[in-house]
């Protein structure tokens, strides 16, 4: 999958019609987030505790193989919505909230942005 990392976008989508490029950025964007293994990961690591989560602790839960969620965190990376640090033998994951912001603002309603 070619993920750009997701940085910024554009005026809410009930605010303005989108121009072509950035609904190609947007539904890129989108698209990293629309499996479901992909938002169970991000889920598991929000929710994880401190705020992060070592992927050793997220191939049972998910009930993927070790490098199929190897594959997901990778493209949830690439993508900038959560980060990776090496510690040891294992990487721990952490959301990036400024950067899922970016999706949630695109999808606002006028006036209730938050």
């Amino acid at each position: 999958m070619d993920v750009k990392a997701i940085t910024a976008c554009c005026e809410p989508v009930l605010t303005e019609t989108l121009g072509e490029d950035e609904a190609v950025v947007l539904a890129a964007a989108f698209k990293v987030l629309a499996d479901p293994a992909r938002l169970r990961l991000l889920s598991m690591i929000a929710n994880a505790s401190g705020g992060e989560g070592c992927a050793c602790d997220l191939v049972g839960p998910l009930g993927r193989s070790q490098p199929t969620v190897s594959h997901h965190l990778g493209v949830l990376t690439d993508a900038g919505l959560i980060t990776r640090e090496k510690r040891g033998r294992w990487a721990w994951y952490r959301i990036v909230p400024e950067r899922l912001a970016v999706l949630r603002d695109a999808l606002s309603v006028p006036g209730e942005r938050t």
